[in-house]
């Protein structure tokens, strides 16, 4: 994900730049402070007699210095906060973008709750990885580096602490990295899971009331956050314990180095300054070593993330573009048909829910499709826009293989009302609208009227511009589906799709919905995919499908005269 950083690159340089400042005037201080003491206090190359225009001058310098280190830090902060939240936003919106081009397939895989944690959460631990490497990792390397190097330029002596100590840190500091890095993975995992079953039971609220269920899902989540808690305290015990640890160490050094600076001192070879010096600068060092432990958590949180995104970004779409634009004019409008199409569902095996169908819809037909549930009636549609692509044979429209459009062209002869009526949250006006933004008033209000949707439209006291609930909620079941289907009308595709979406309809409405169609759209292909007879006995044929075959075809007459399976359904809906 390098690419991202590319529109960024001077921020990405300029972050630490300005964090050299900052350390550089963190490493000034001890050696300006041991000056004071030194001269201004011992006066030590003045026969023992302080001087206190020094104090004053150096103090002077060293509050300059820090000021200027603070501009330093600041501006180092800001740019690495621009490079790091604009990386974040830039990918975000690609994942957004890639996830709205996966296939059917590709999201059940990943699973709603785990695409929105990896499109916050994950893009968030990424964000904050790069930003402490352009900052914190900048800052944390060069005070330890440059605390190493002054230190050795006081005295060589004060060498053997640093020998001393730094391997056994760094032991420390690898054995807890190699500890908790697995961890931050299974972490993700673990808030993929809670994600999930918040999702779930915030979108099916009223069944979980309905059923009196409250308490089975609060268990079901509470153990789901119980799982995620627990490995958050593994991680965070086993950070516990190397504080401590570190702390410990850090203070043997100390000790350590005025032992090594009085011996020195006795001996004439150091001063007392650069003994103050030396330990402020083993701090510095030990400081930035434990800080570079908490920079490895973060990095190993990223690391395990930035995982996780590039699975969603190079997760090539299974369905594809073709070449056909649907810009050249076609001799049929409207035309599809299925050439010896057989289908199974991606990881189902050879189980196949479609085998072996052949039939042909015309241009302006109204086709109903009948059959059991589970027999295959949704699938069937469903390879016509290509949500999914069919095992074998060939799926035509207008002539044209479906696999031949691209995606846009192809689905922009297709209009699509399902079951289950996706209302999005704002006006019925904008939900009527996603059929076609450009259209007007009048266009909407006559979709919805063909619809039959008006009828309770202009009963509210906002008319279109009422605004609906998240999921629809604010609506019935049969006011969702009249919404849906005014969406699908007002889109004017060539080919109209209802997919069992007037179940929620009294059949007098129905009756006046389909009439005004036949109507009003007489060149409109409609395909109705019903449970009731009533719902298609007037189309112009009605396909029955069993066991994903195609059992029979015809008008209600010729399947009332032919197909016992259709009269069978007949006998059991209608017959008194």
């Amino acid at each position: 994900m390098i690419k991202y950083l590319r529109k960024y690159w001077l921020f990405f340089i300029l972050a630490p730049l300005f964090m050299l400042g900052e350390v550089s005037m963190d490493l000034l201080q001890p050696r300006l402070m041991g000056t004071i003491v030194d001269e201004g206090v011992l006066g030590l190359s003045n026969g023992g007699v302080g001087d206190m225009s020094l104090v004053i001058h150096t103090g002077l310098r060293m509050i300059c210095l820090v000021l200027f280190g603070c501009c330093c830090g600041i501006m180092s902060g800001v740019f690495a906060n621009l490079c790091s939240q604009n990386y974040g936003n830039d990918i975000r919106k690609d994942a957004f973008r890639r996830i709205m081009a996966l296939s059917f397939e590709q999201t059940d895989r990943f699973s709603t709750g785990s695409l929105i944690t990896r499109v916050t959460n994950d893009i968030t631990q990424v964000q904050n990885l790069l930003s402490q490497c352009v900052r914190g990792f900048v800052r944390t390397f060069l005070l330890f580096a440059g605390g190493i190097v002054c230190m050795l330029t006081l005295h060589l002596s004060f060498g053997i602490v640093v020998v001393c100590v730094l391997p056994l840190i760094v032991l420390c500091v690898i054995f807890f990295i190699a500890k908790t890095n697995p961890m931050f993975t299974v972490l993700q995992d673990r808030l993929d899971r809670l994600n999930n079953v918040m999702q779930e039971n915030v979108s099916g609220i009223r069944v979980v009331k309905a059923y009196v269920k409250e308490d089975y899902e609060k268990e079901r989540f509470g153990r789901a956050n119980d799982d995620l808690v627990g490995t958050q305290l593994d991680v965070l015990l086993l950070l516990s314990y190397m504080t401590p640890i570190m702390n410990i160490l850090l203070n043997v050094s100390v000790v350590a180095v005025i032992k090594v600076g009085a011996i020195q001192v006795g001996a004439g070879h150091t001063t007392p300054g650069d003994v103050m010096a030396a330990v402020t600068y083993i701090s510095q060092i030990l400081n930035a070593v434990m800080r570079m432990t908490m920079i490895f958590q973060t990095v190993s949180r990223g690391v395990a993330s930035g995982r996780r995104i590039k699975e969603v970004l190079d997760c090539d779409p299974s369905i594809t573009d073709g070449t056909f634009d649907g810009e050249t004019e076609t001799s049929v409008k409207g035309k599809v048909e299925f050439r010896d199409v057989s289908f199974a569902y991606p990881g189902m095996g050879t189980e196949k829910v479609i085998e072996h169908f052949d039939l042909t819809i015309q241009p302006g037909e109204t086709l109903g499709i009948l059959g059991a549930t589970g027999c295959g009636k949704s699938s069937l549609v469903n390879l016509i826009p290509r949500f999914y692509d069919a095992t074998d044979g060939q799926v035509l429209v207008d002539d044209r293989d479906v696999r031949e459009y691209t995606l846009s062209a192809l689905r922009g002869k297709i209009a699509v009302a399902l079951q289950k009526s996706e209302i999005f949250s704002t006006s019925i006006r904008e939900n009527i609208a996603w059929g076609d933004t450009s259209a007007d008033d009048g266009q909407i209000r006559h979709a919805a009227g063909t619809a039959q949707a008006l009828e309770f439209i202009d009963r509210k006291e906002e008319g279109l511009d009422t605004q609906v609930a998240q999921g629809g909620h604010s609506l019935s079941g049969g006011q969702k589906q009249r919404v849906a289907i005014a969406r699908a009308i007002l889109k004017n595709a060539e080919i109209l799709i209802f997919d069992d979406t007037t179940s929620a309809l009294d059949l007098k409405t129905e009756a006046e919905l389909y009439q005004k169609l036949q109507k009003e759209y007489p060149d409109t292909t409609k395909i109705i995919i019903a449970q009731r007879i009533a719902s298609v006995k007037d189309a112009d044929r009605i396909a029955v499908i069993e066991n994903g075959r195609l059992a029979a075809c015809g008008s209600h007459a010729q399947l009332m005269e032919s197909s016992g399976i259709y009269r069978d359904i007949y006998d059991s809906q209608l017959k008194k």
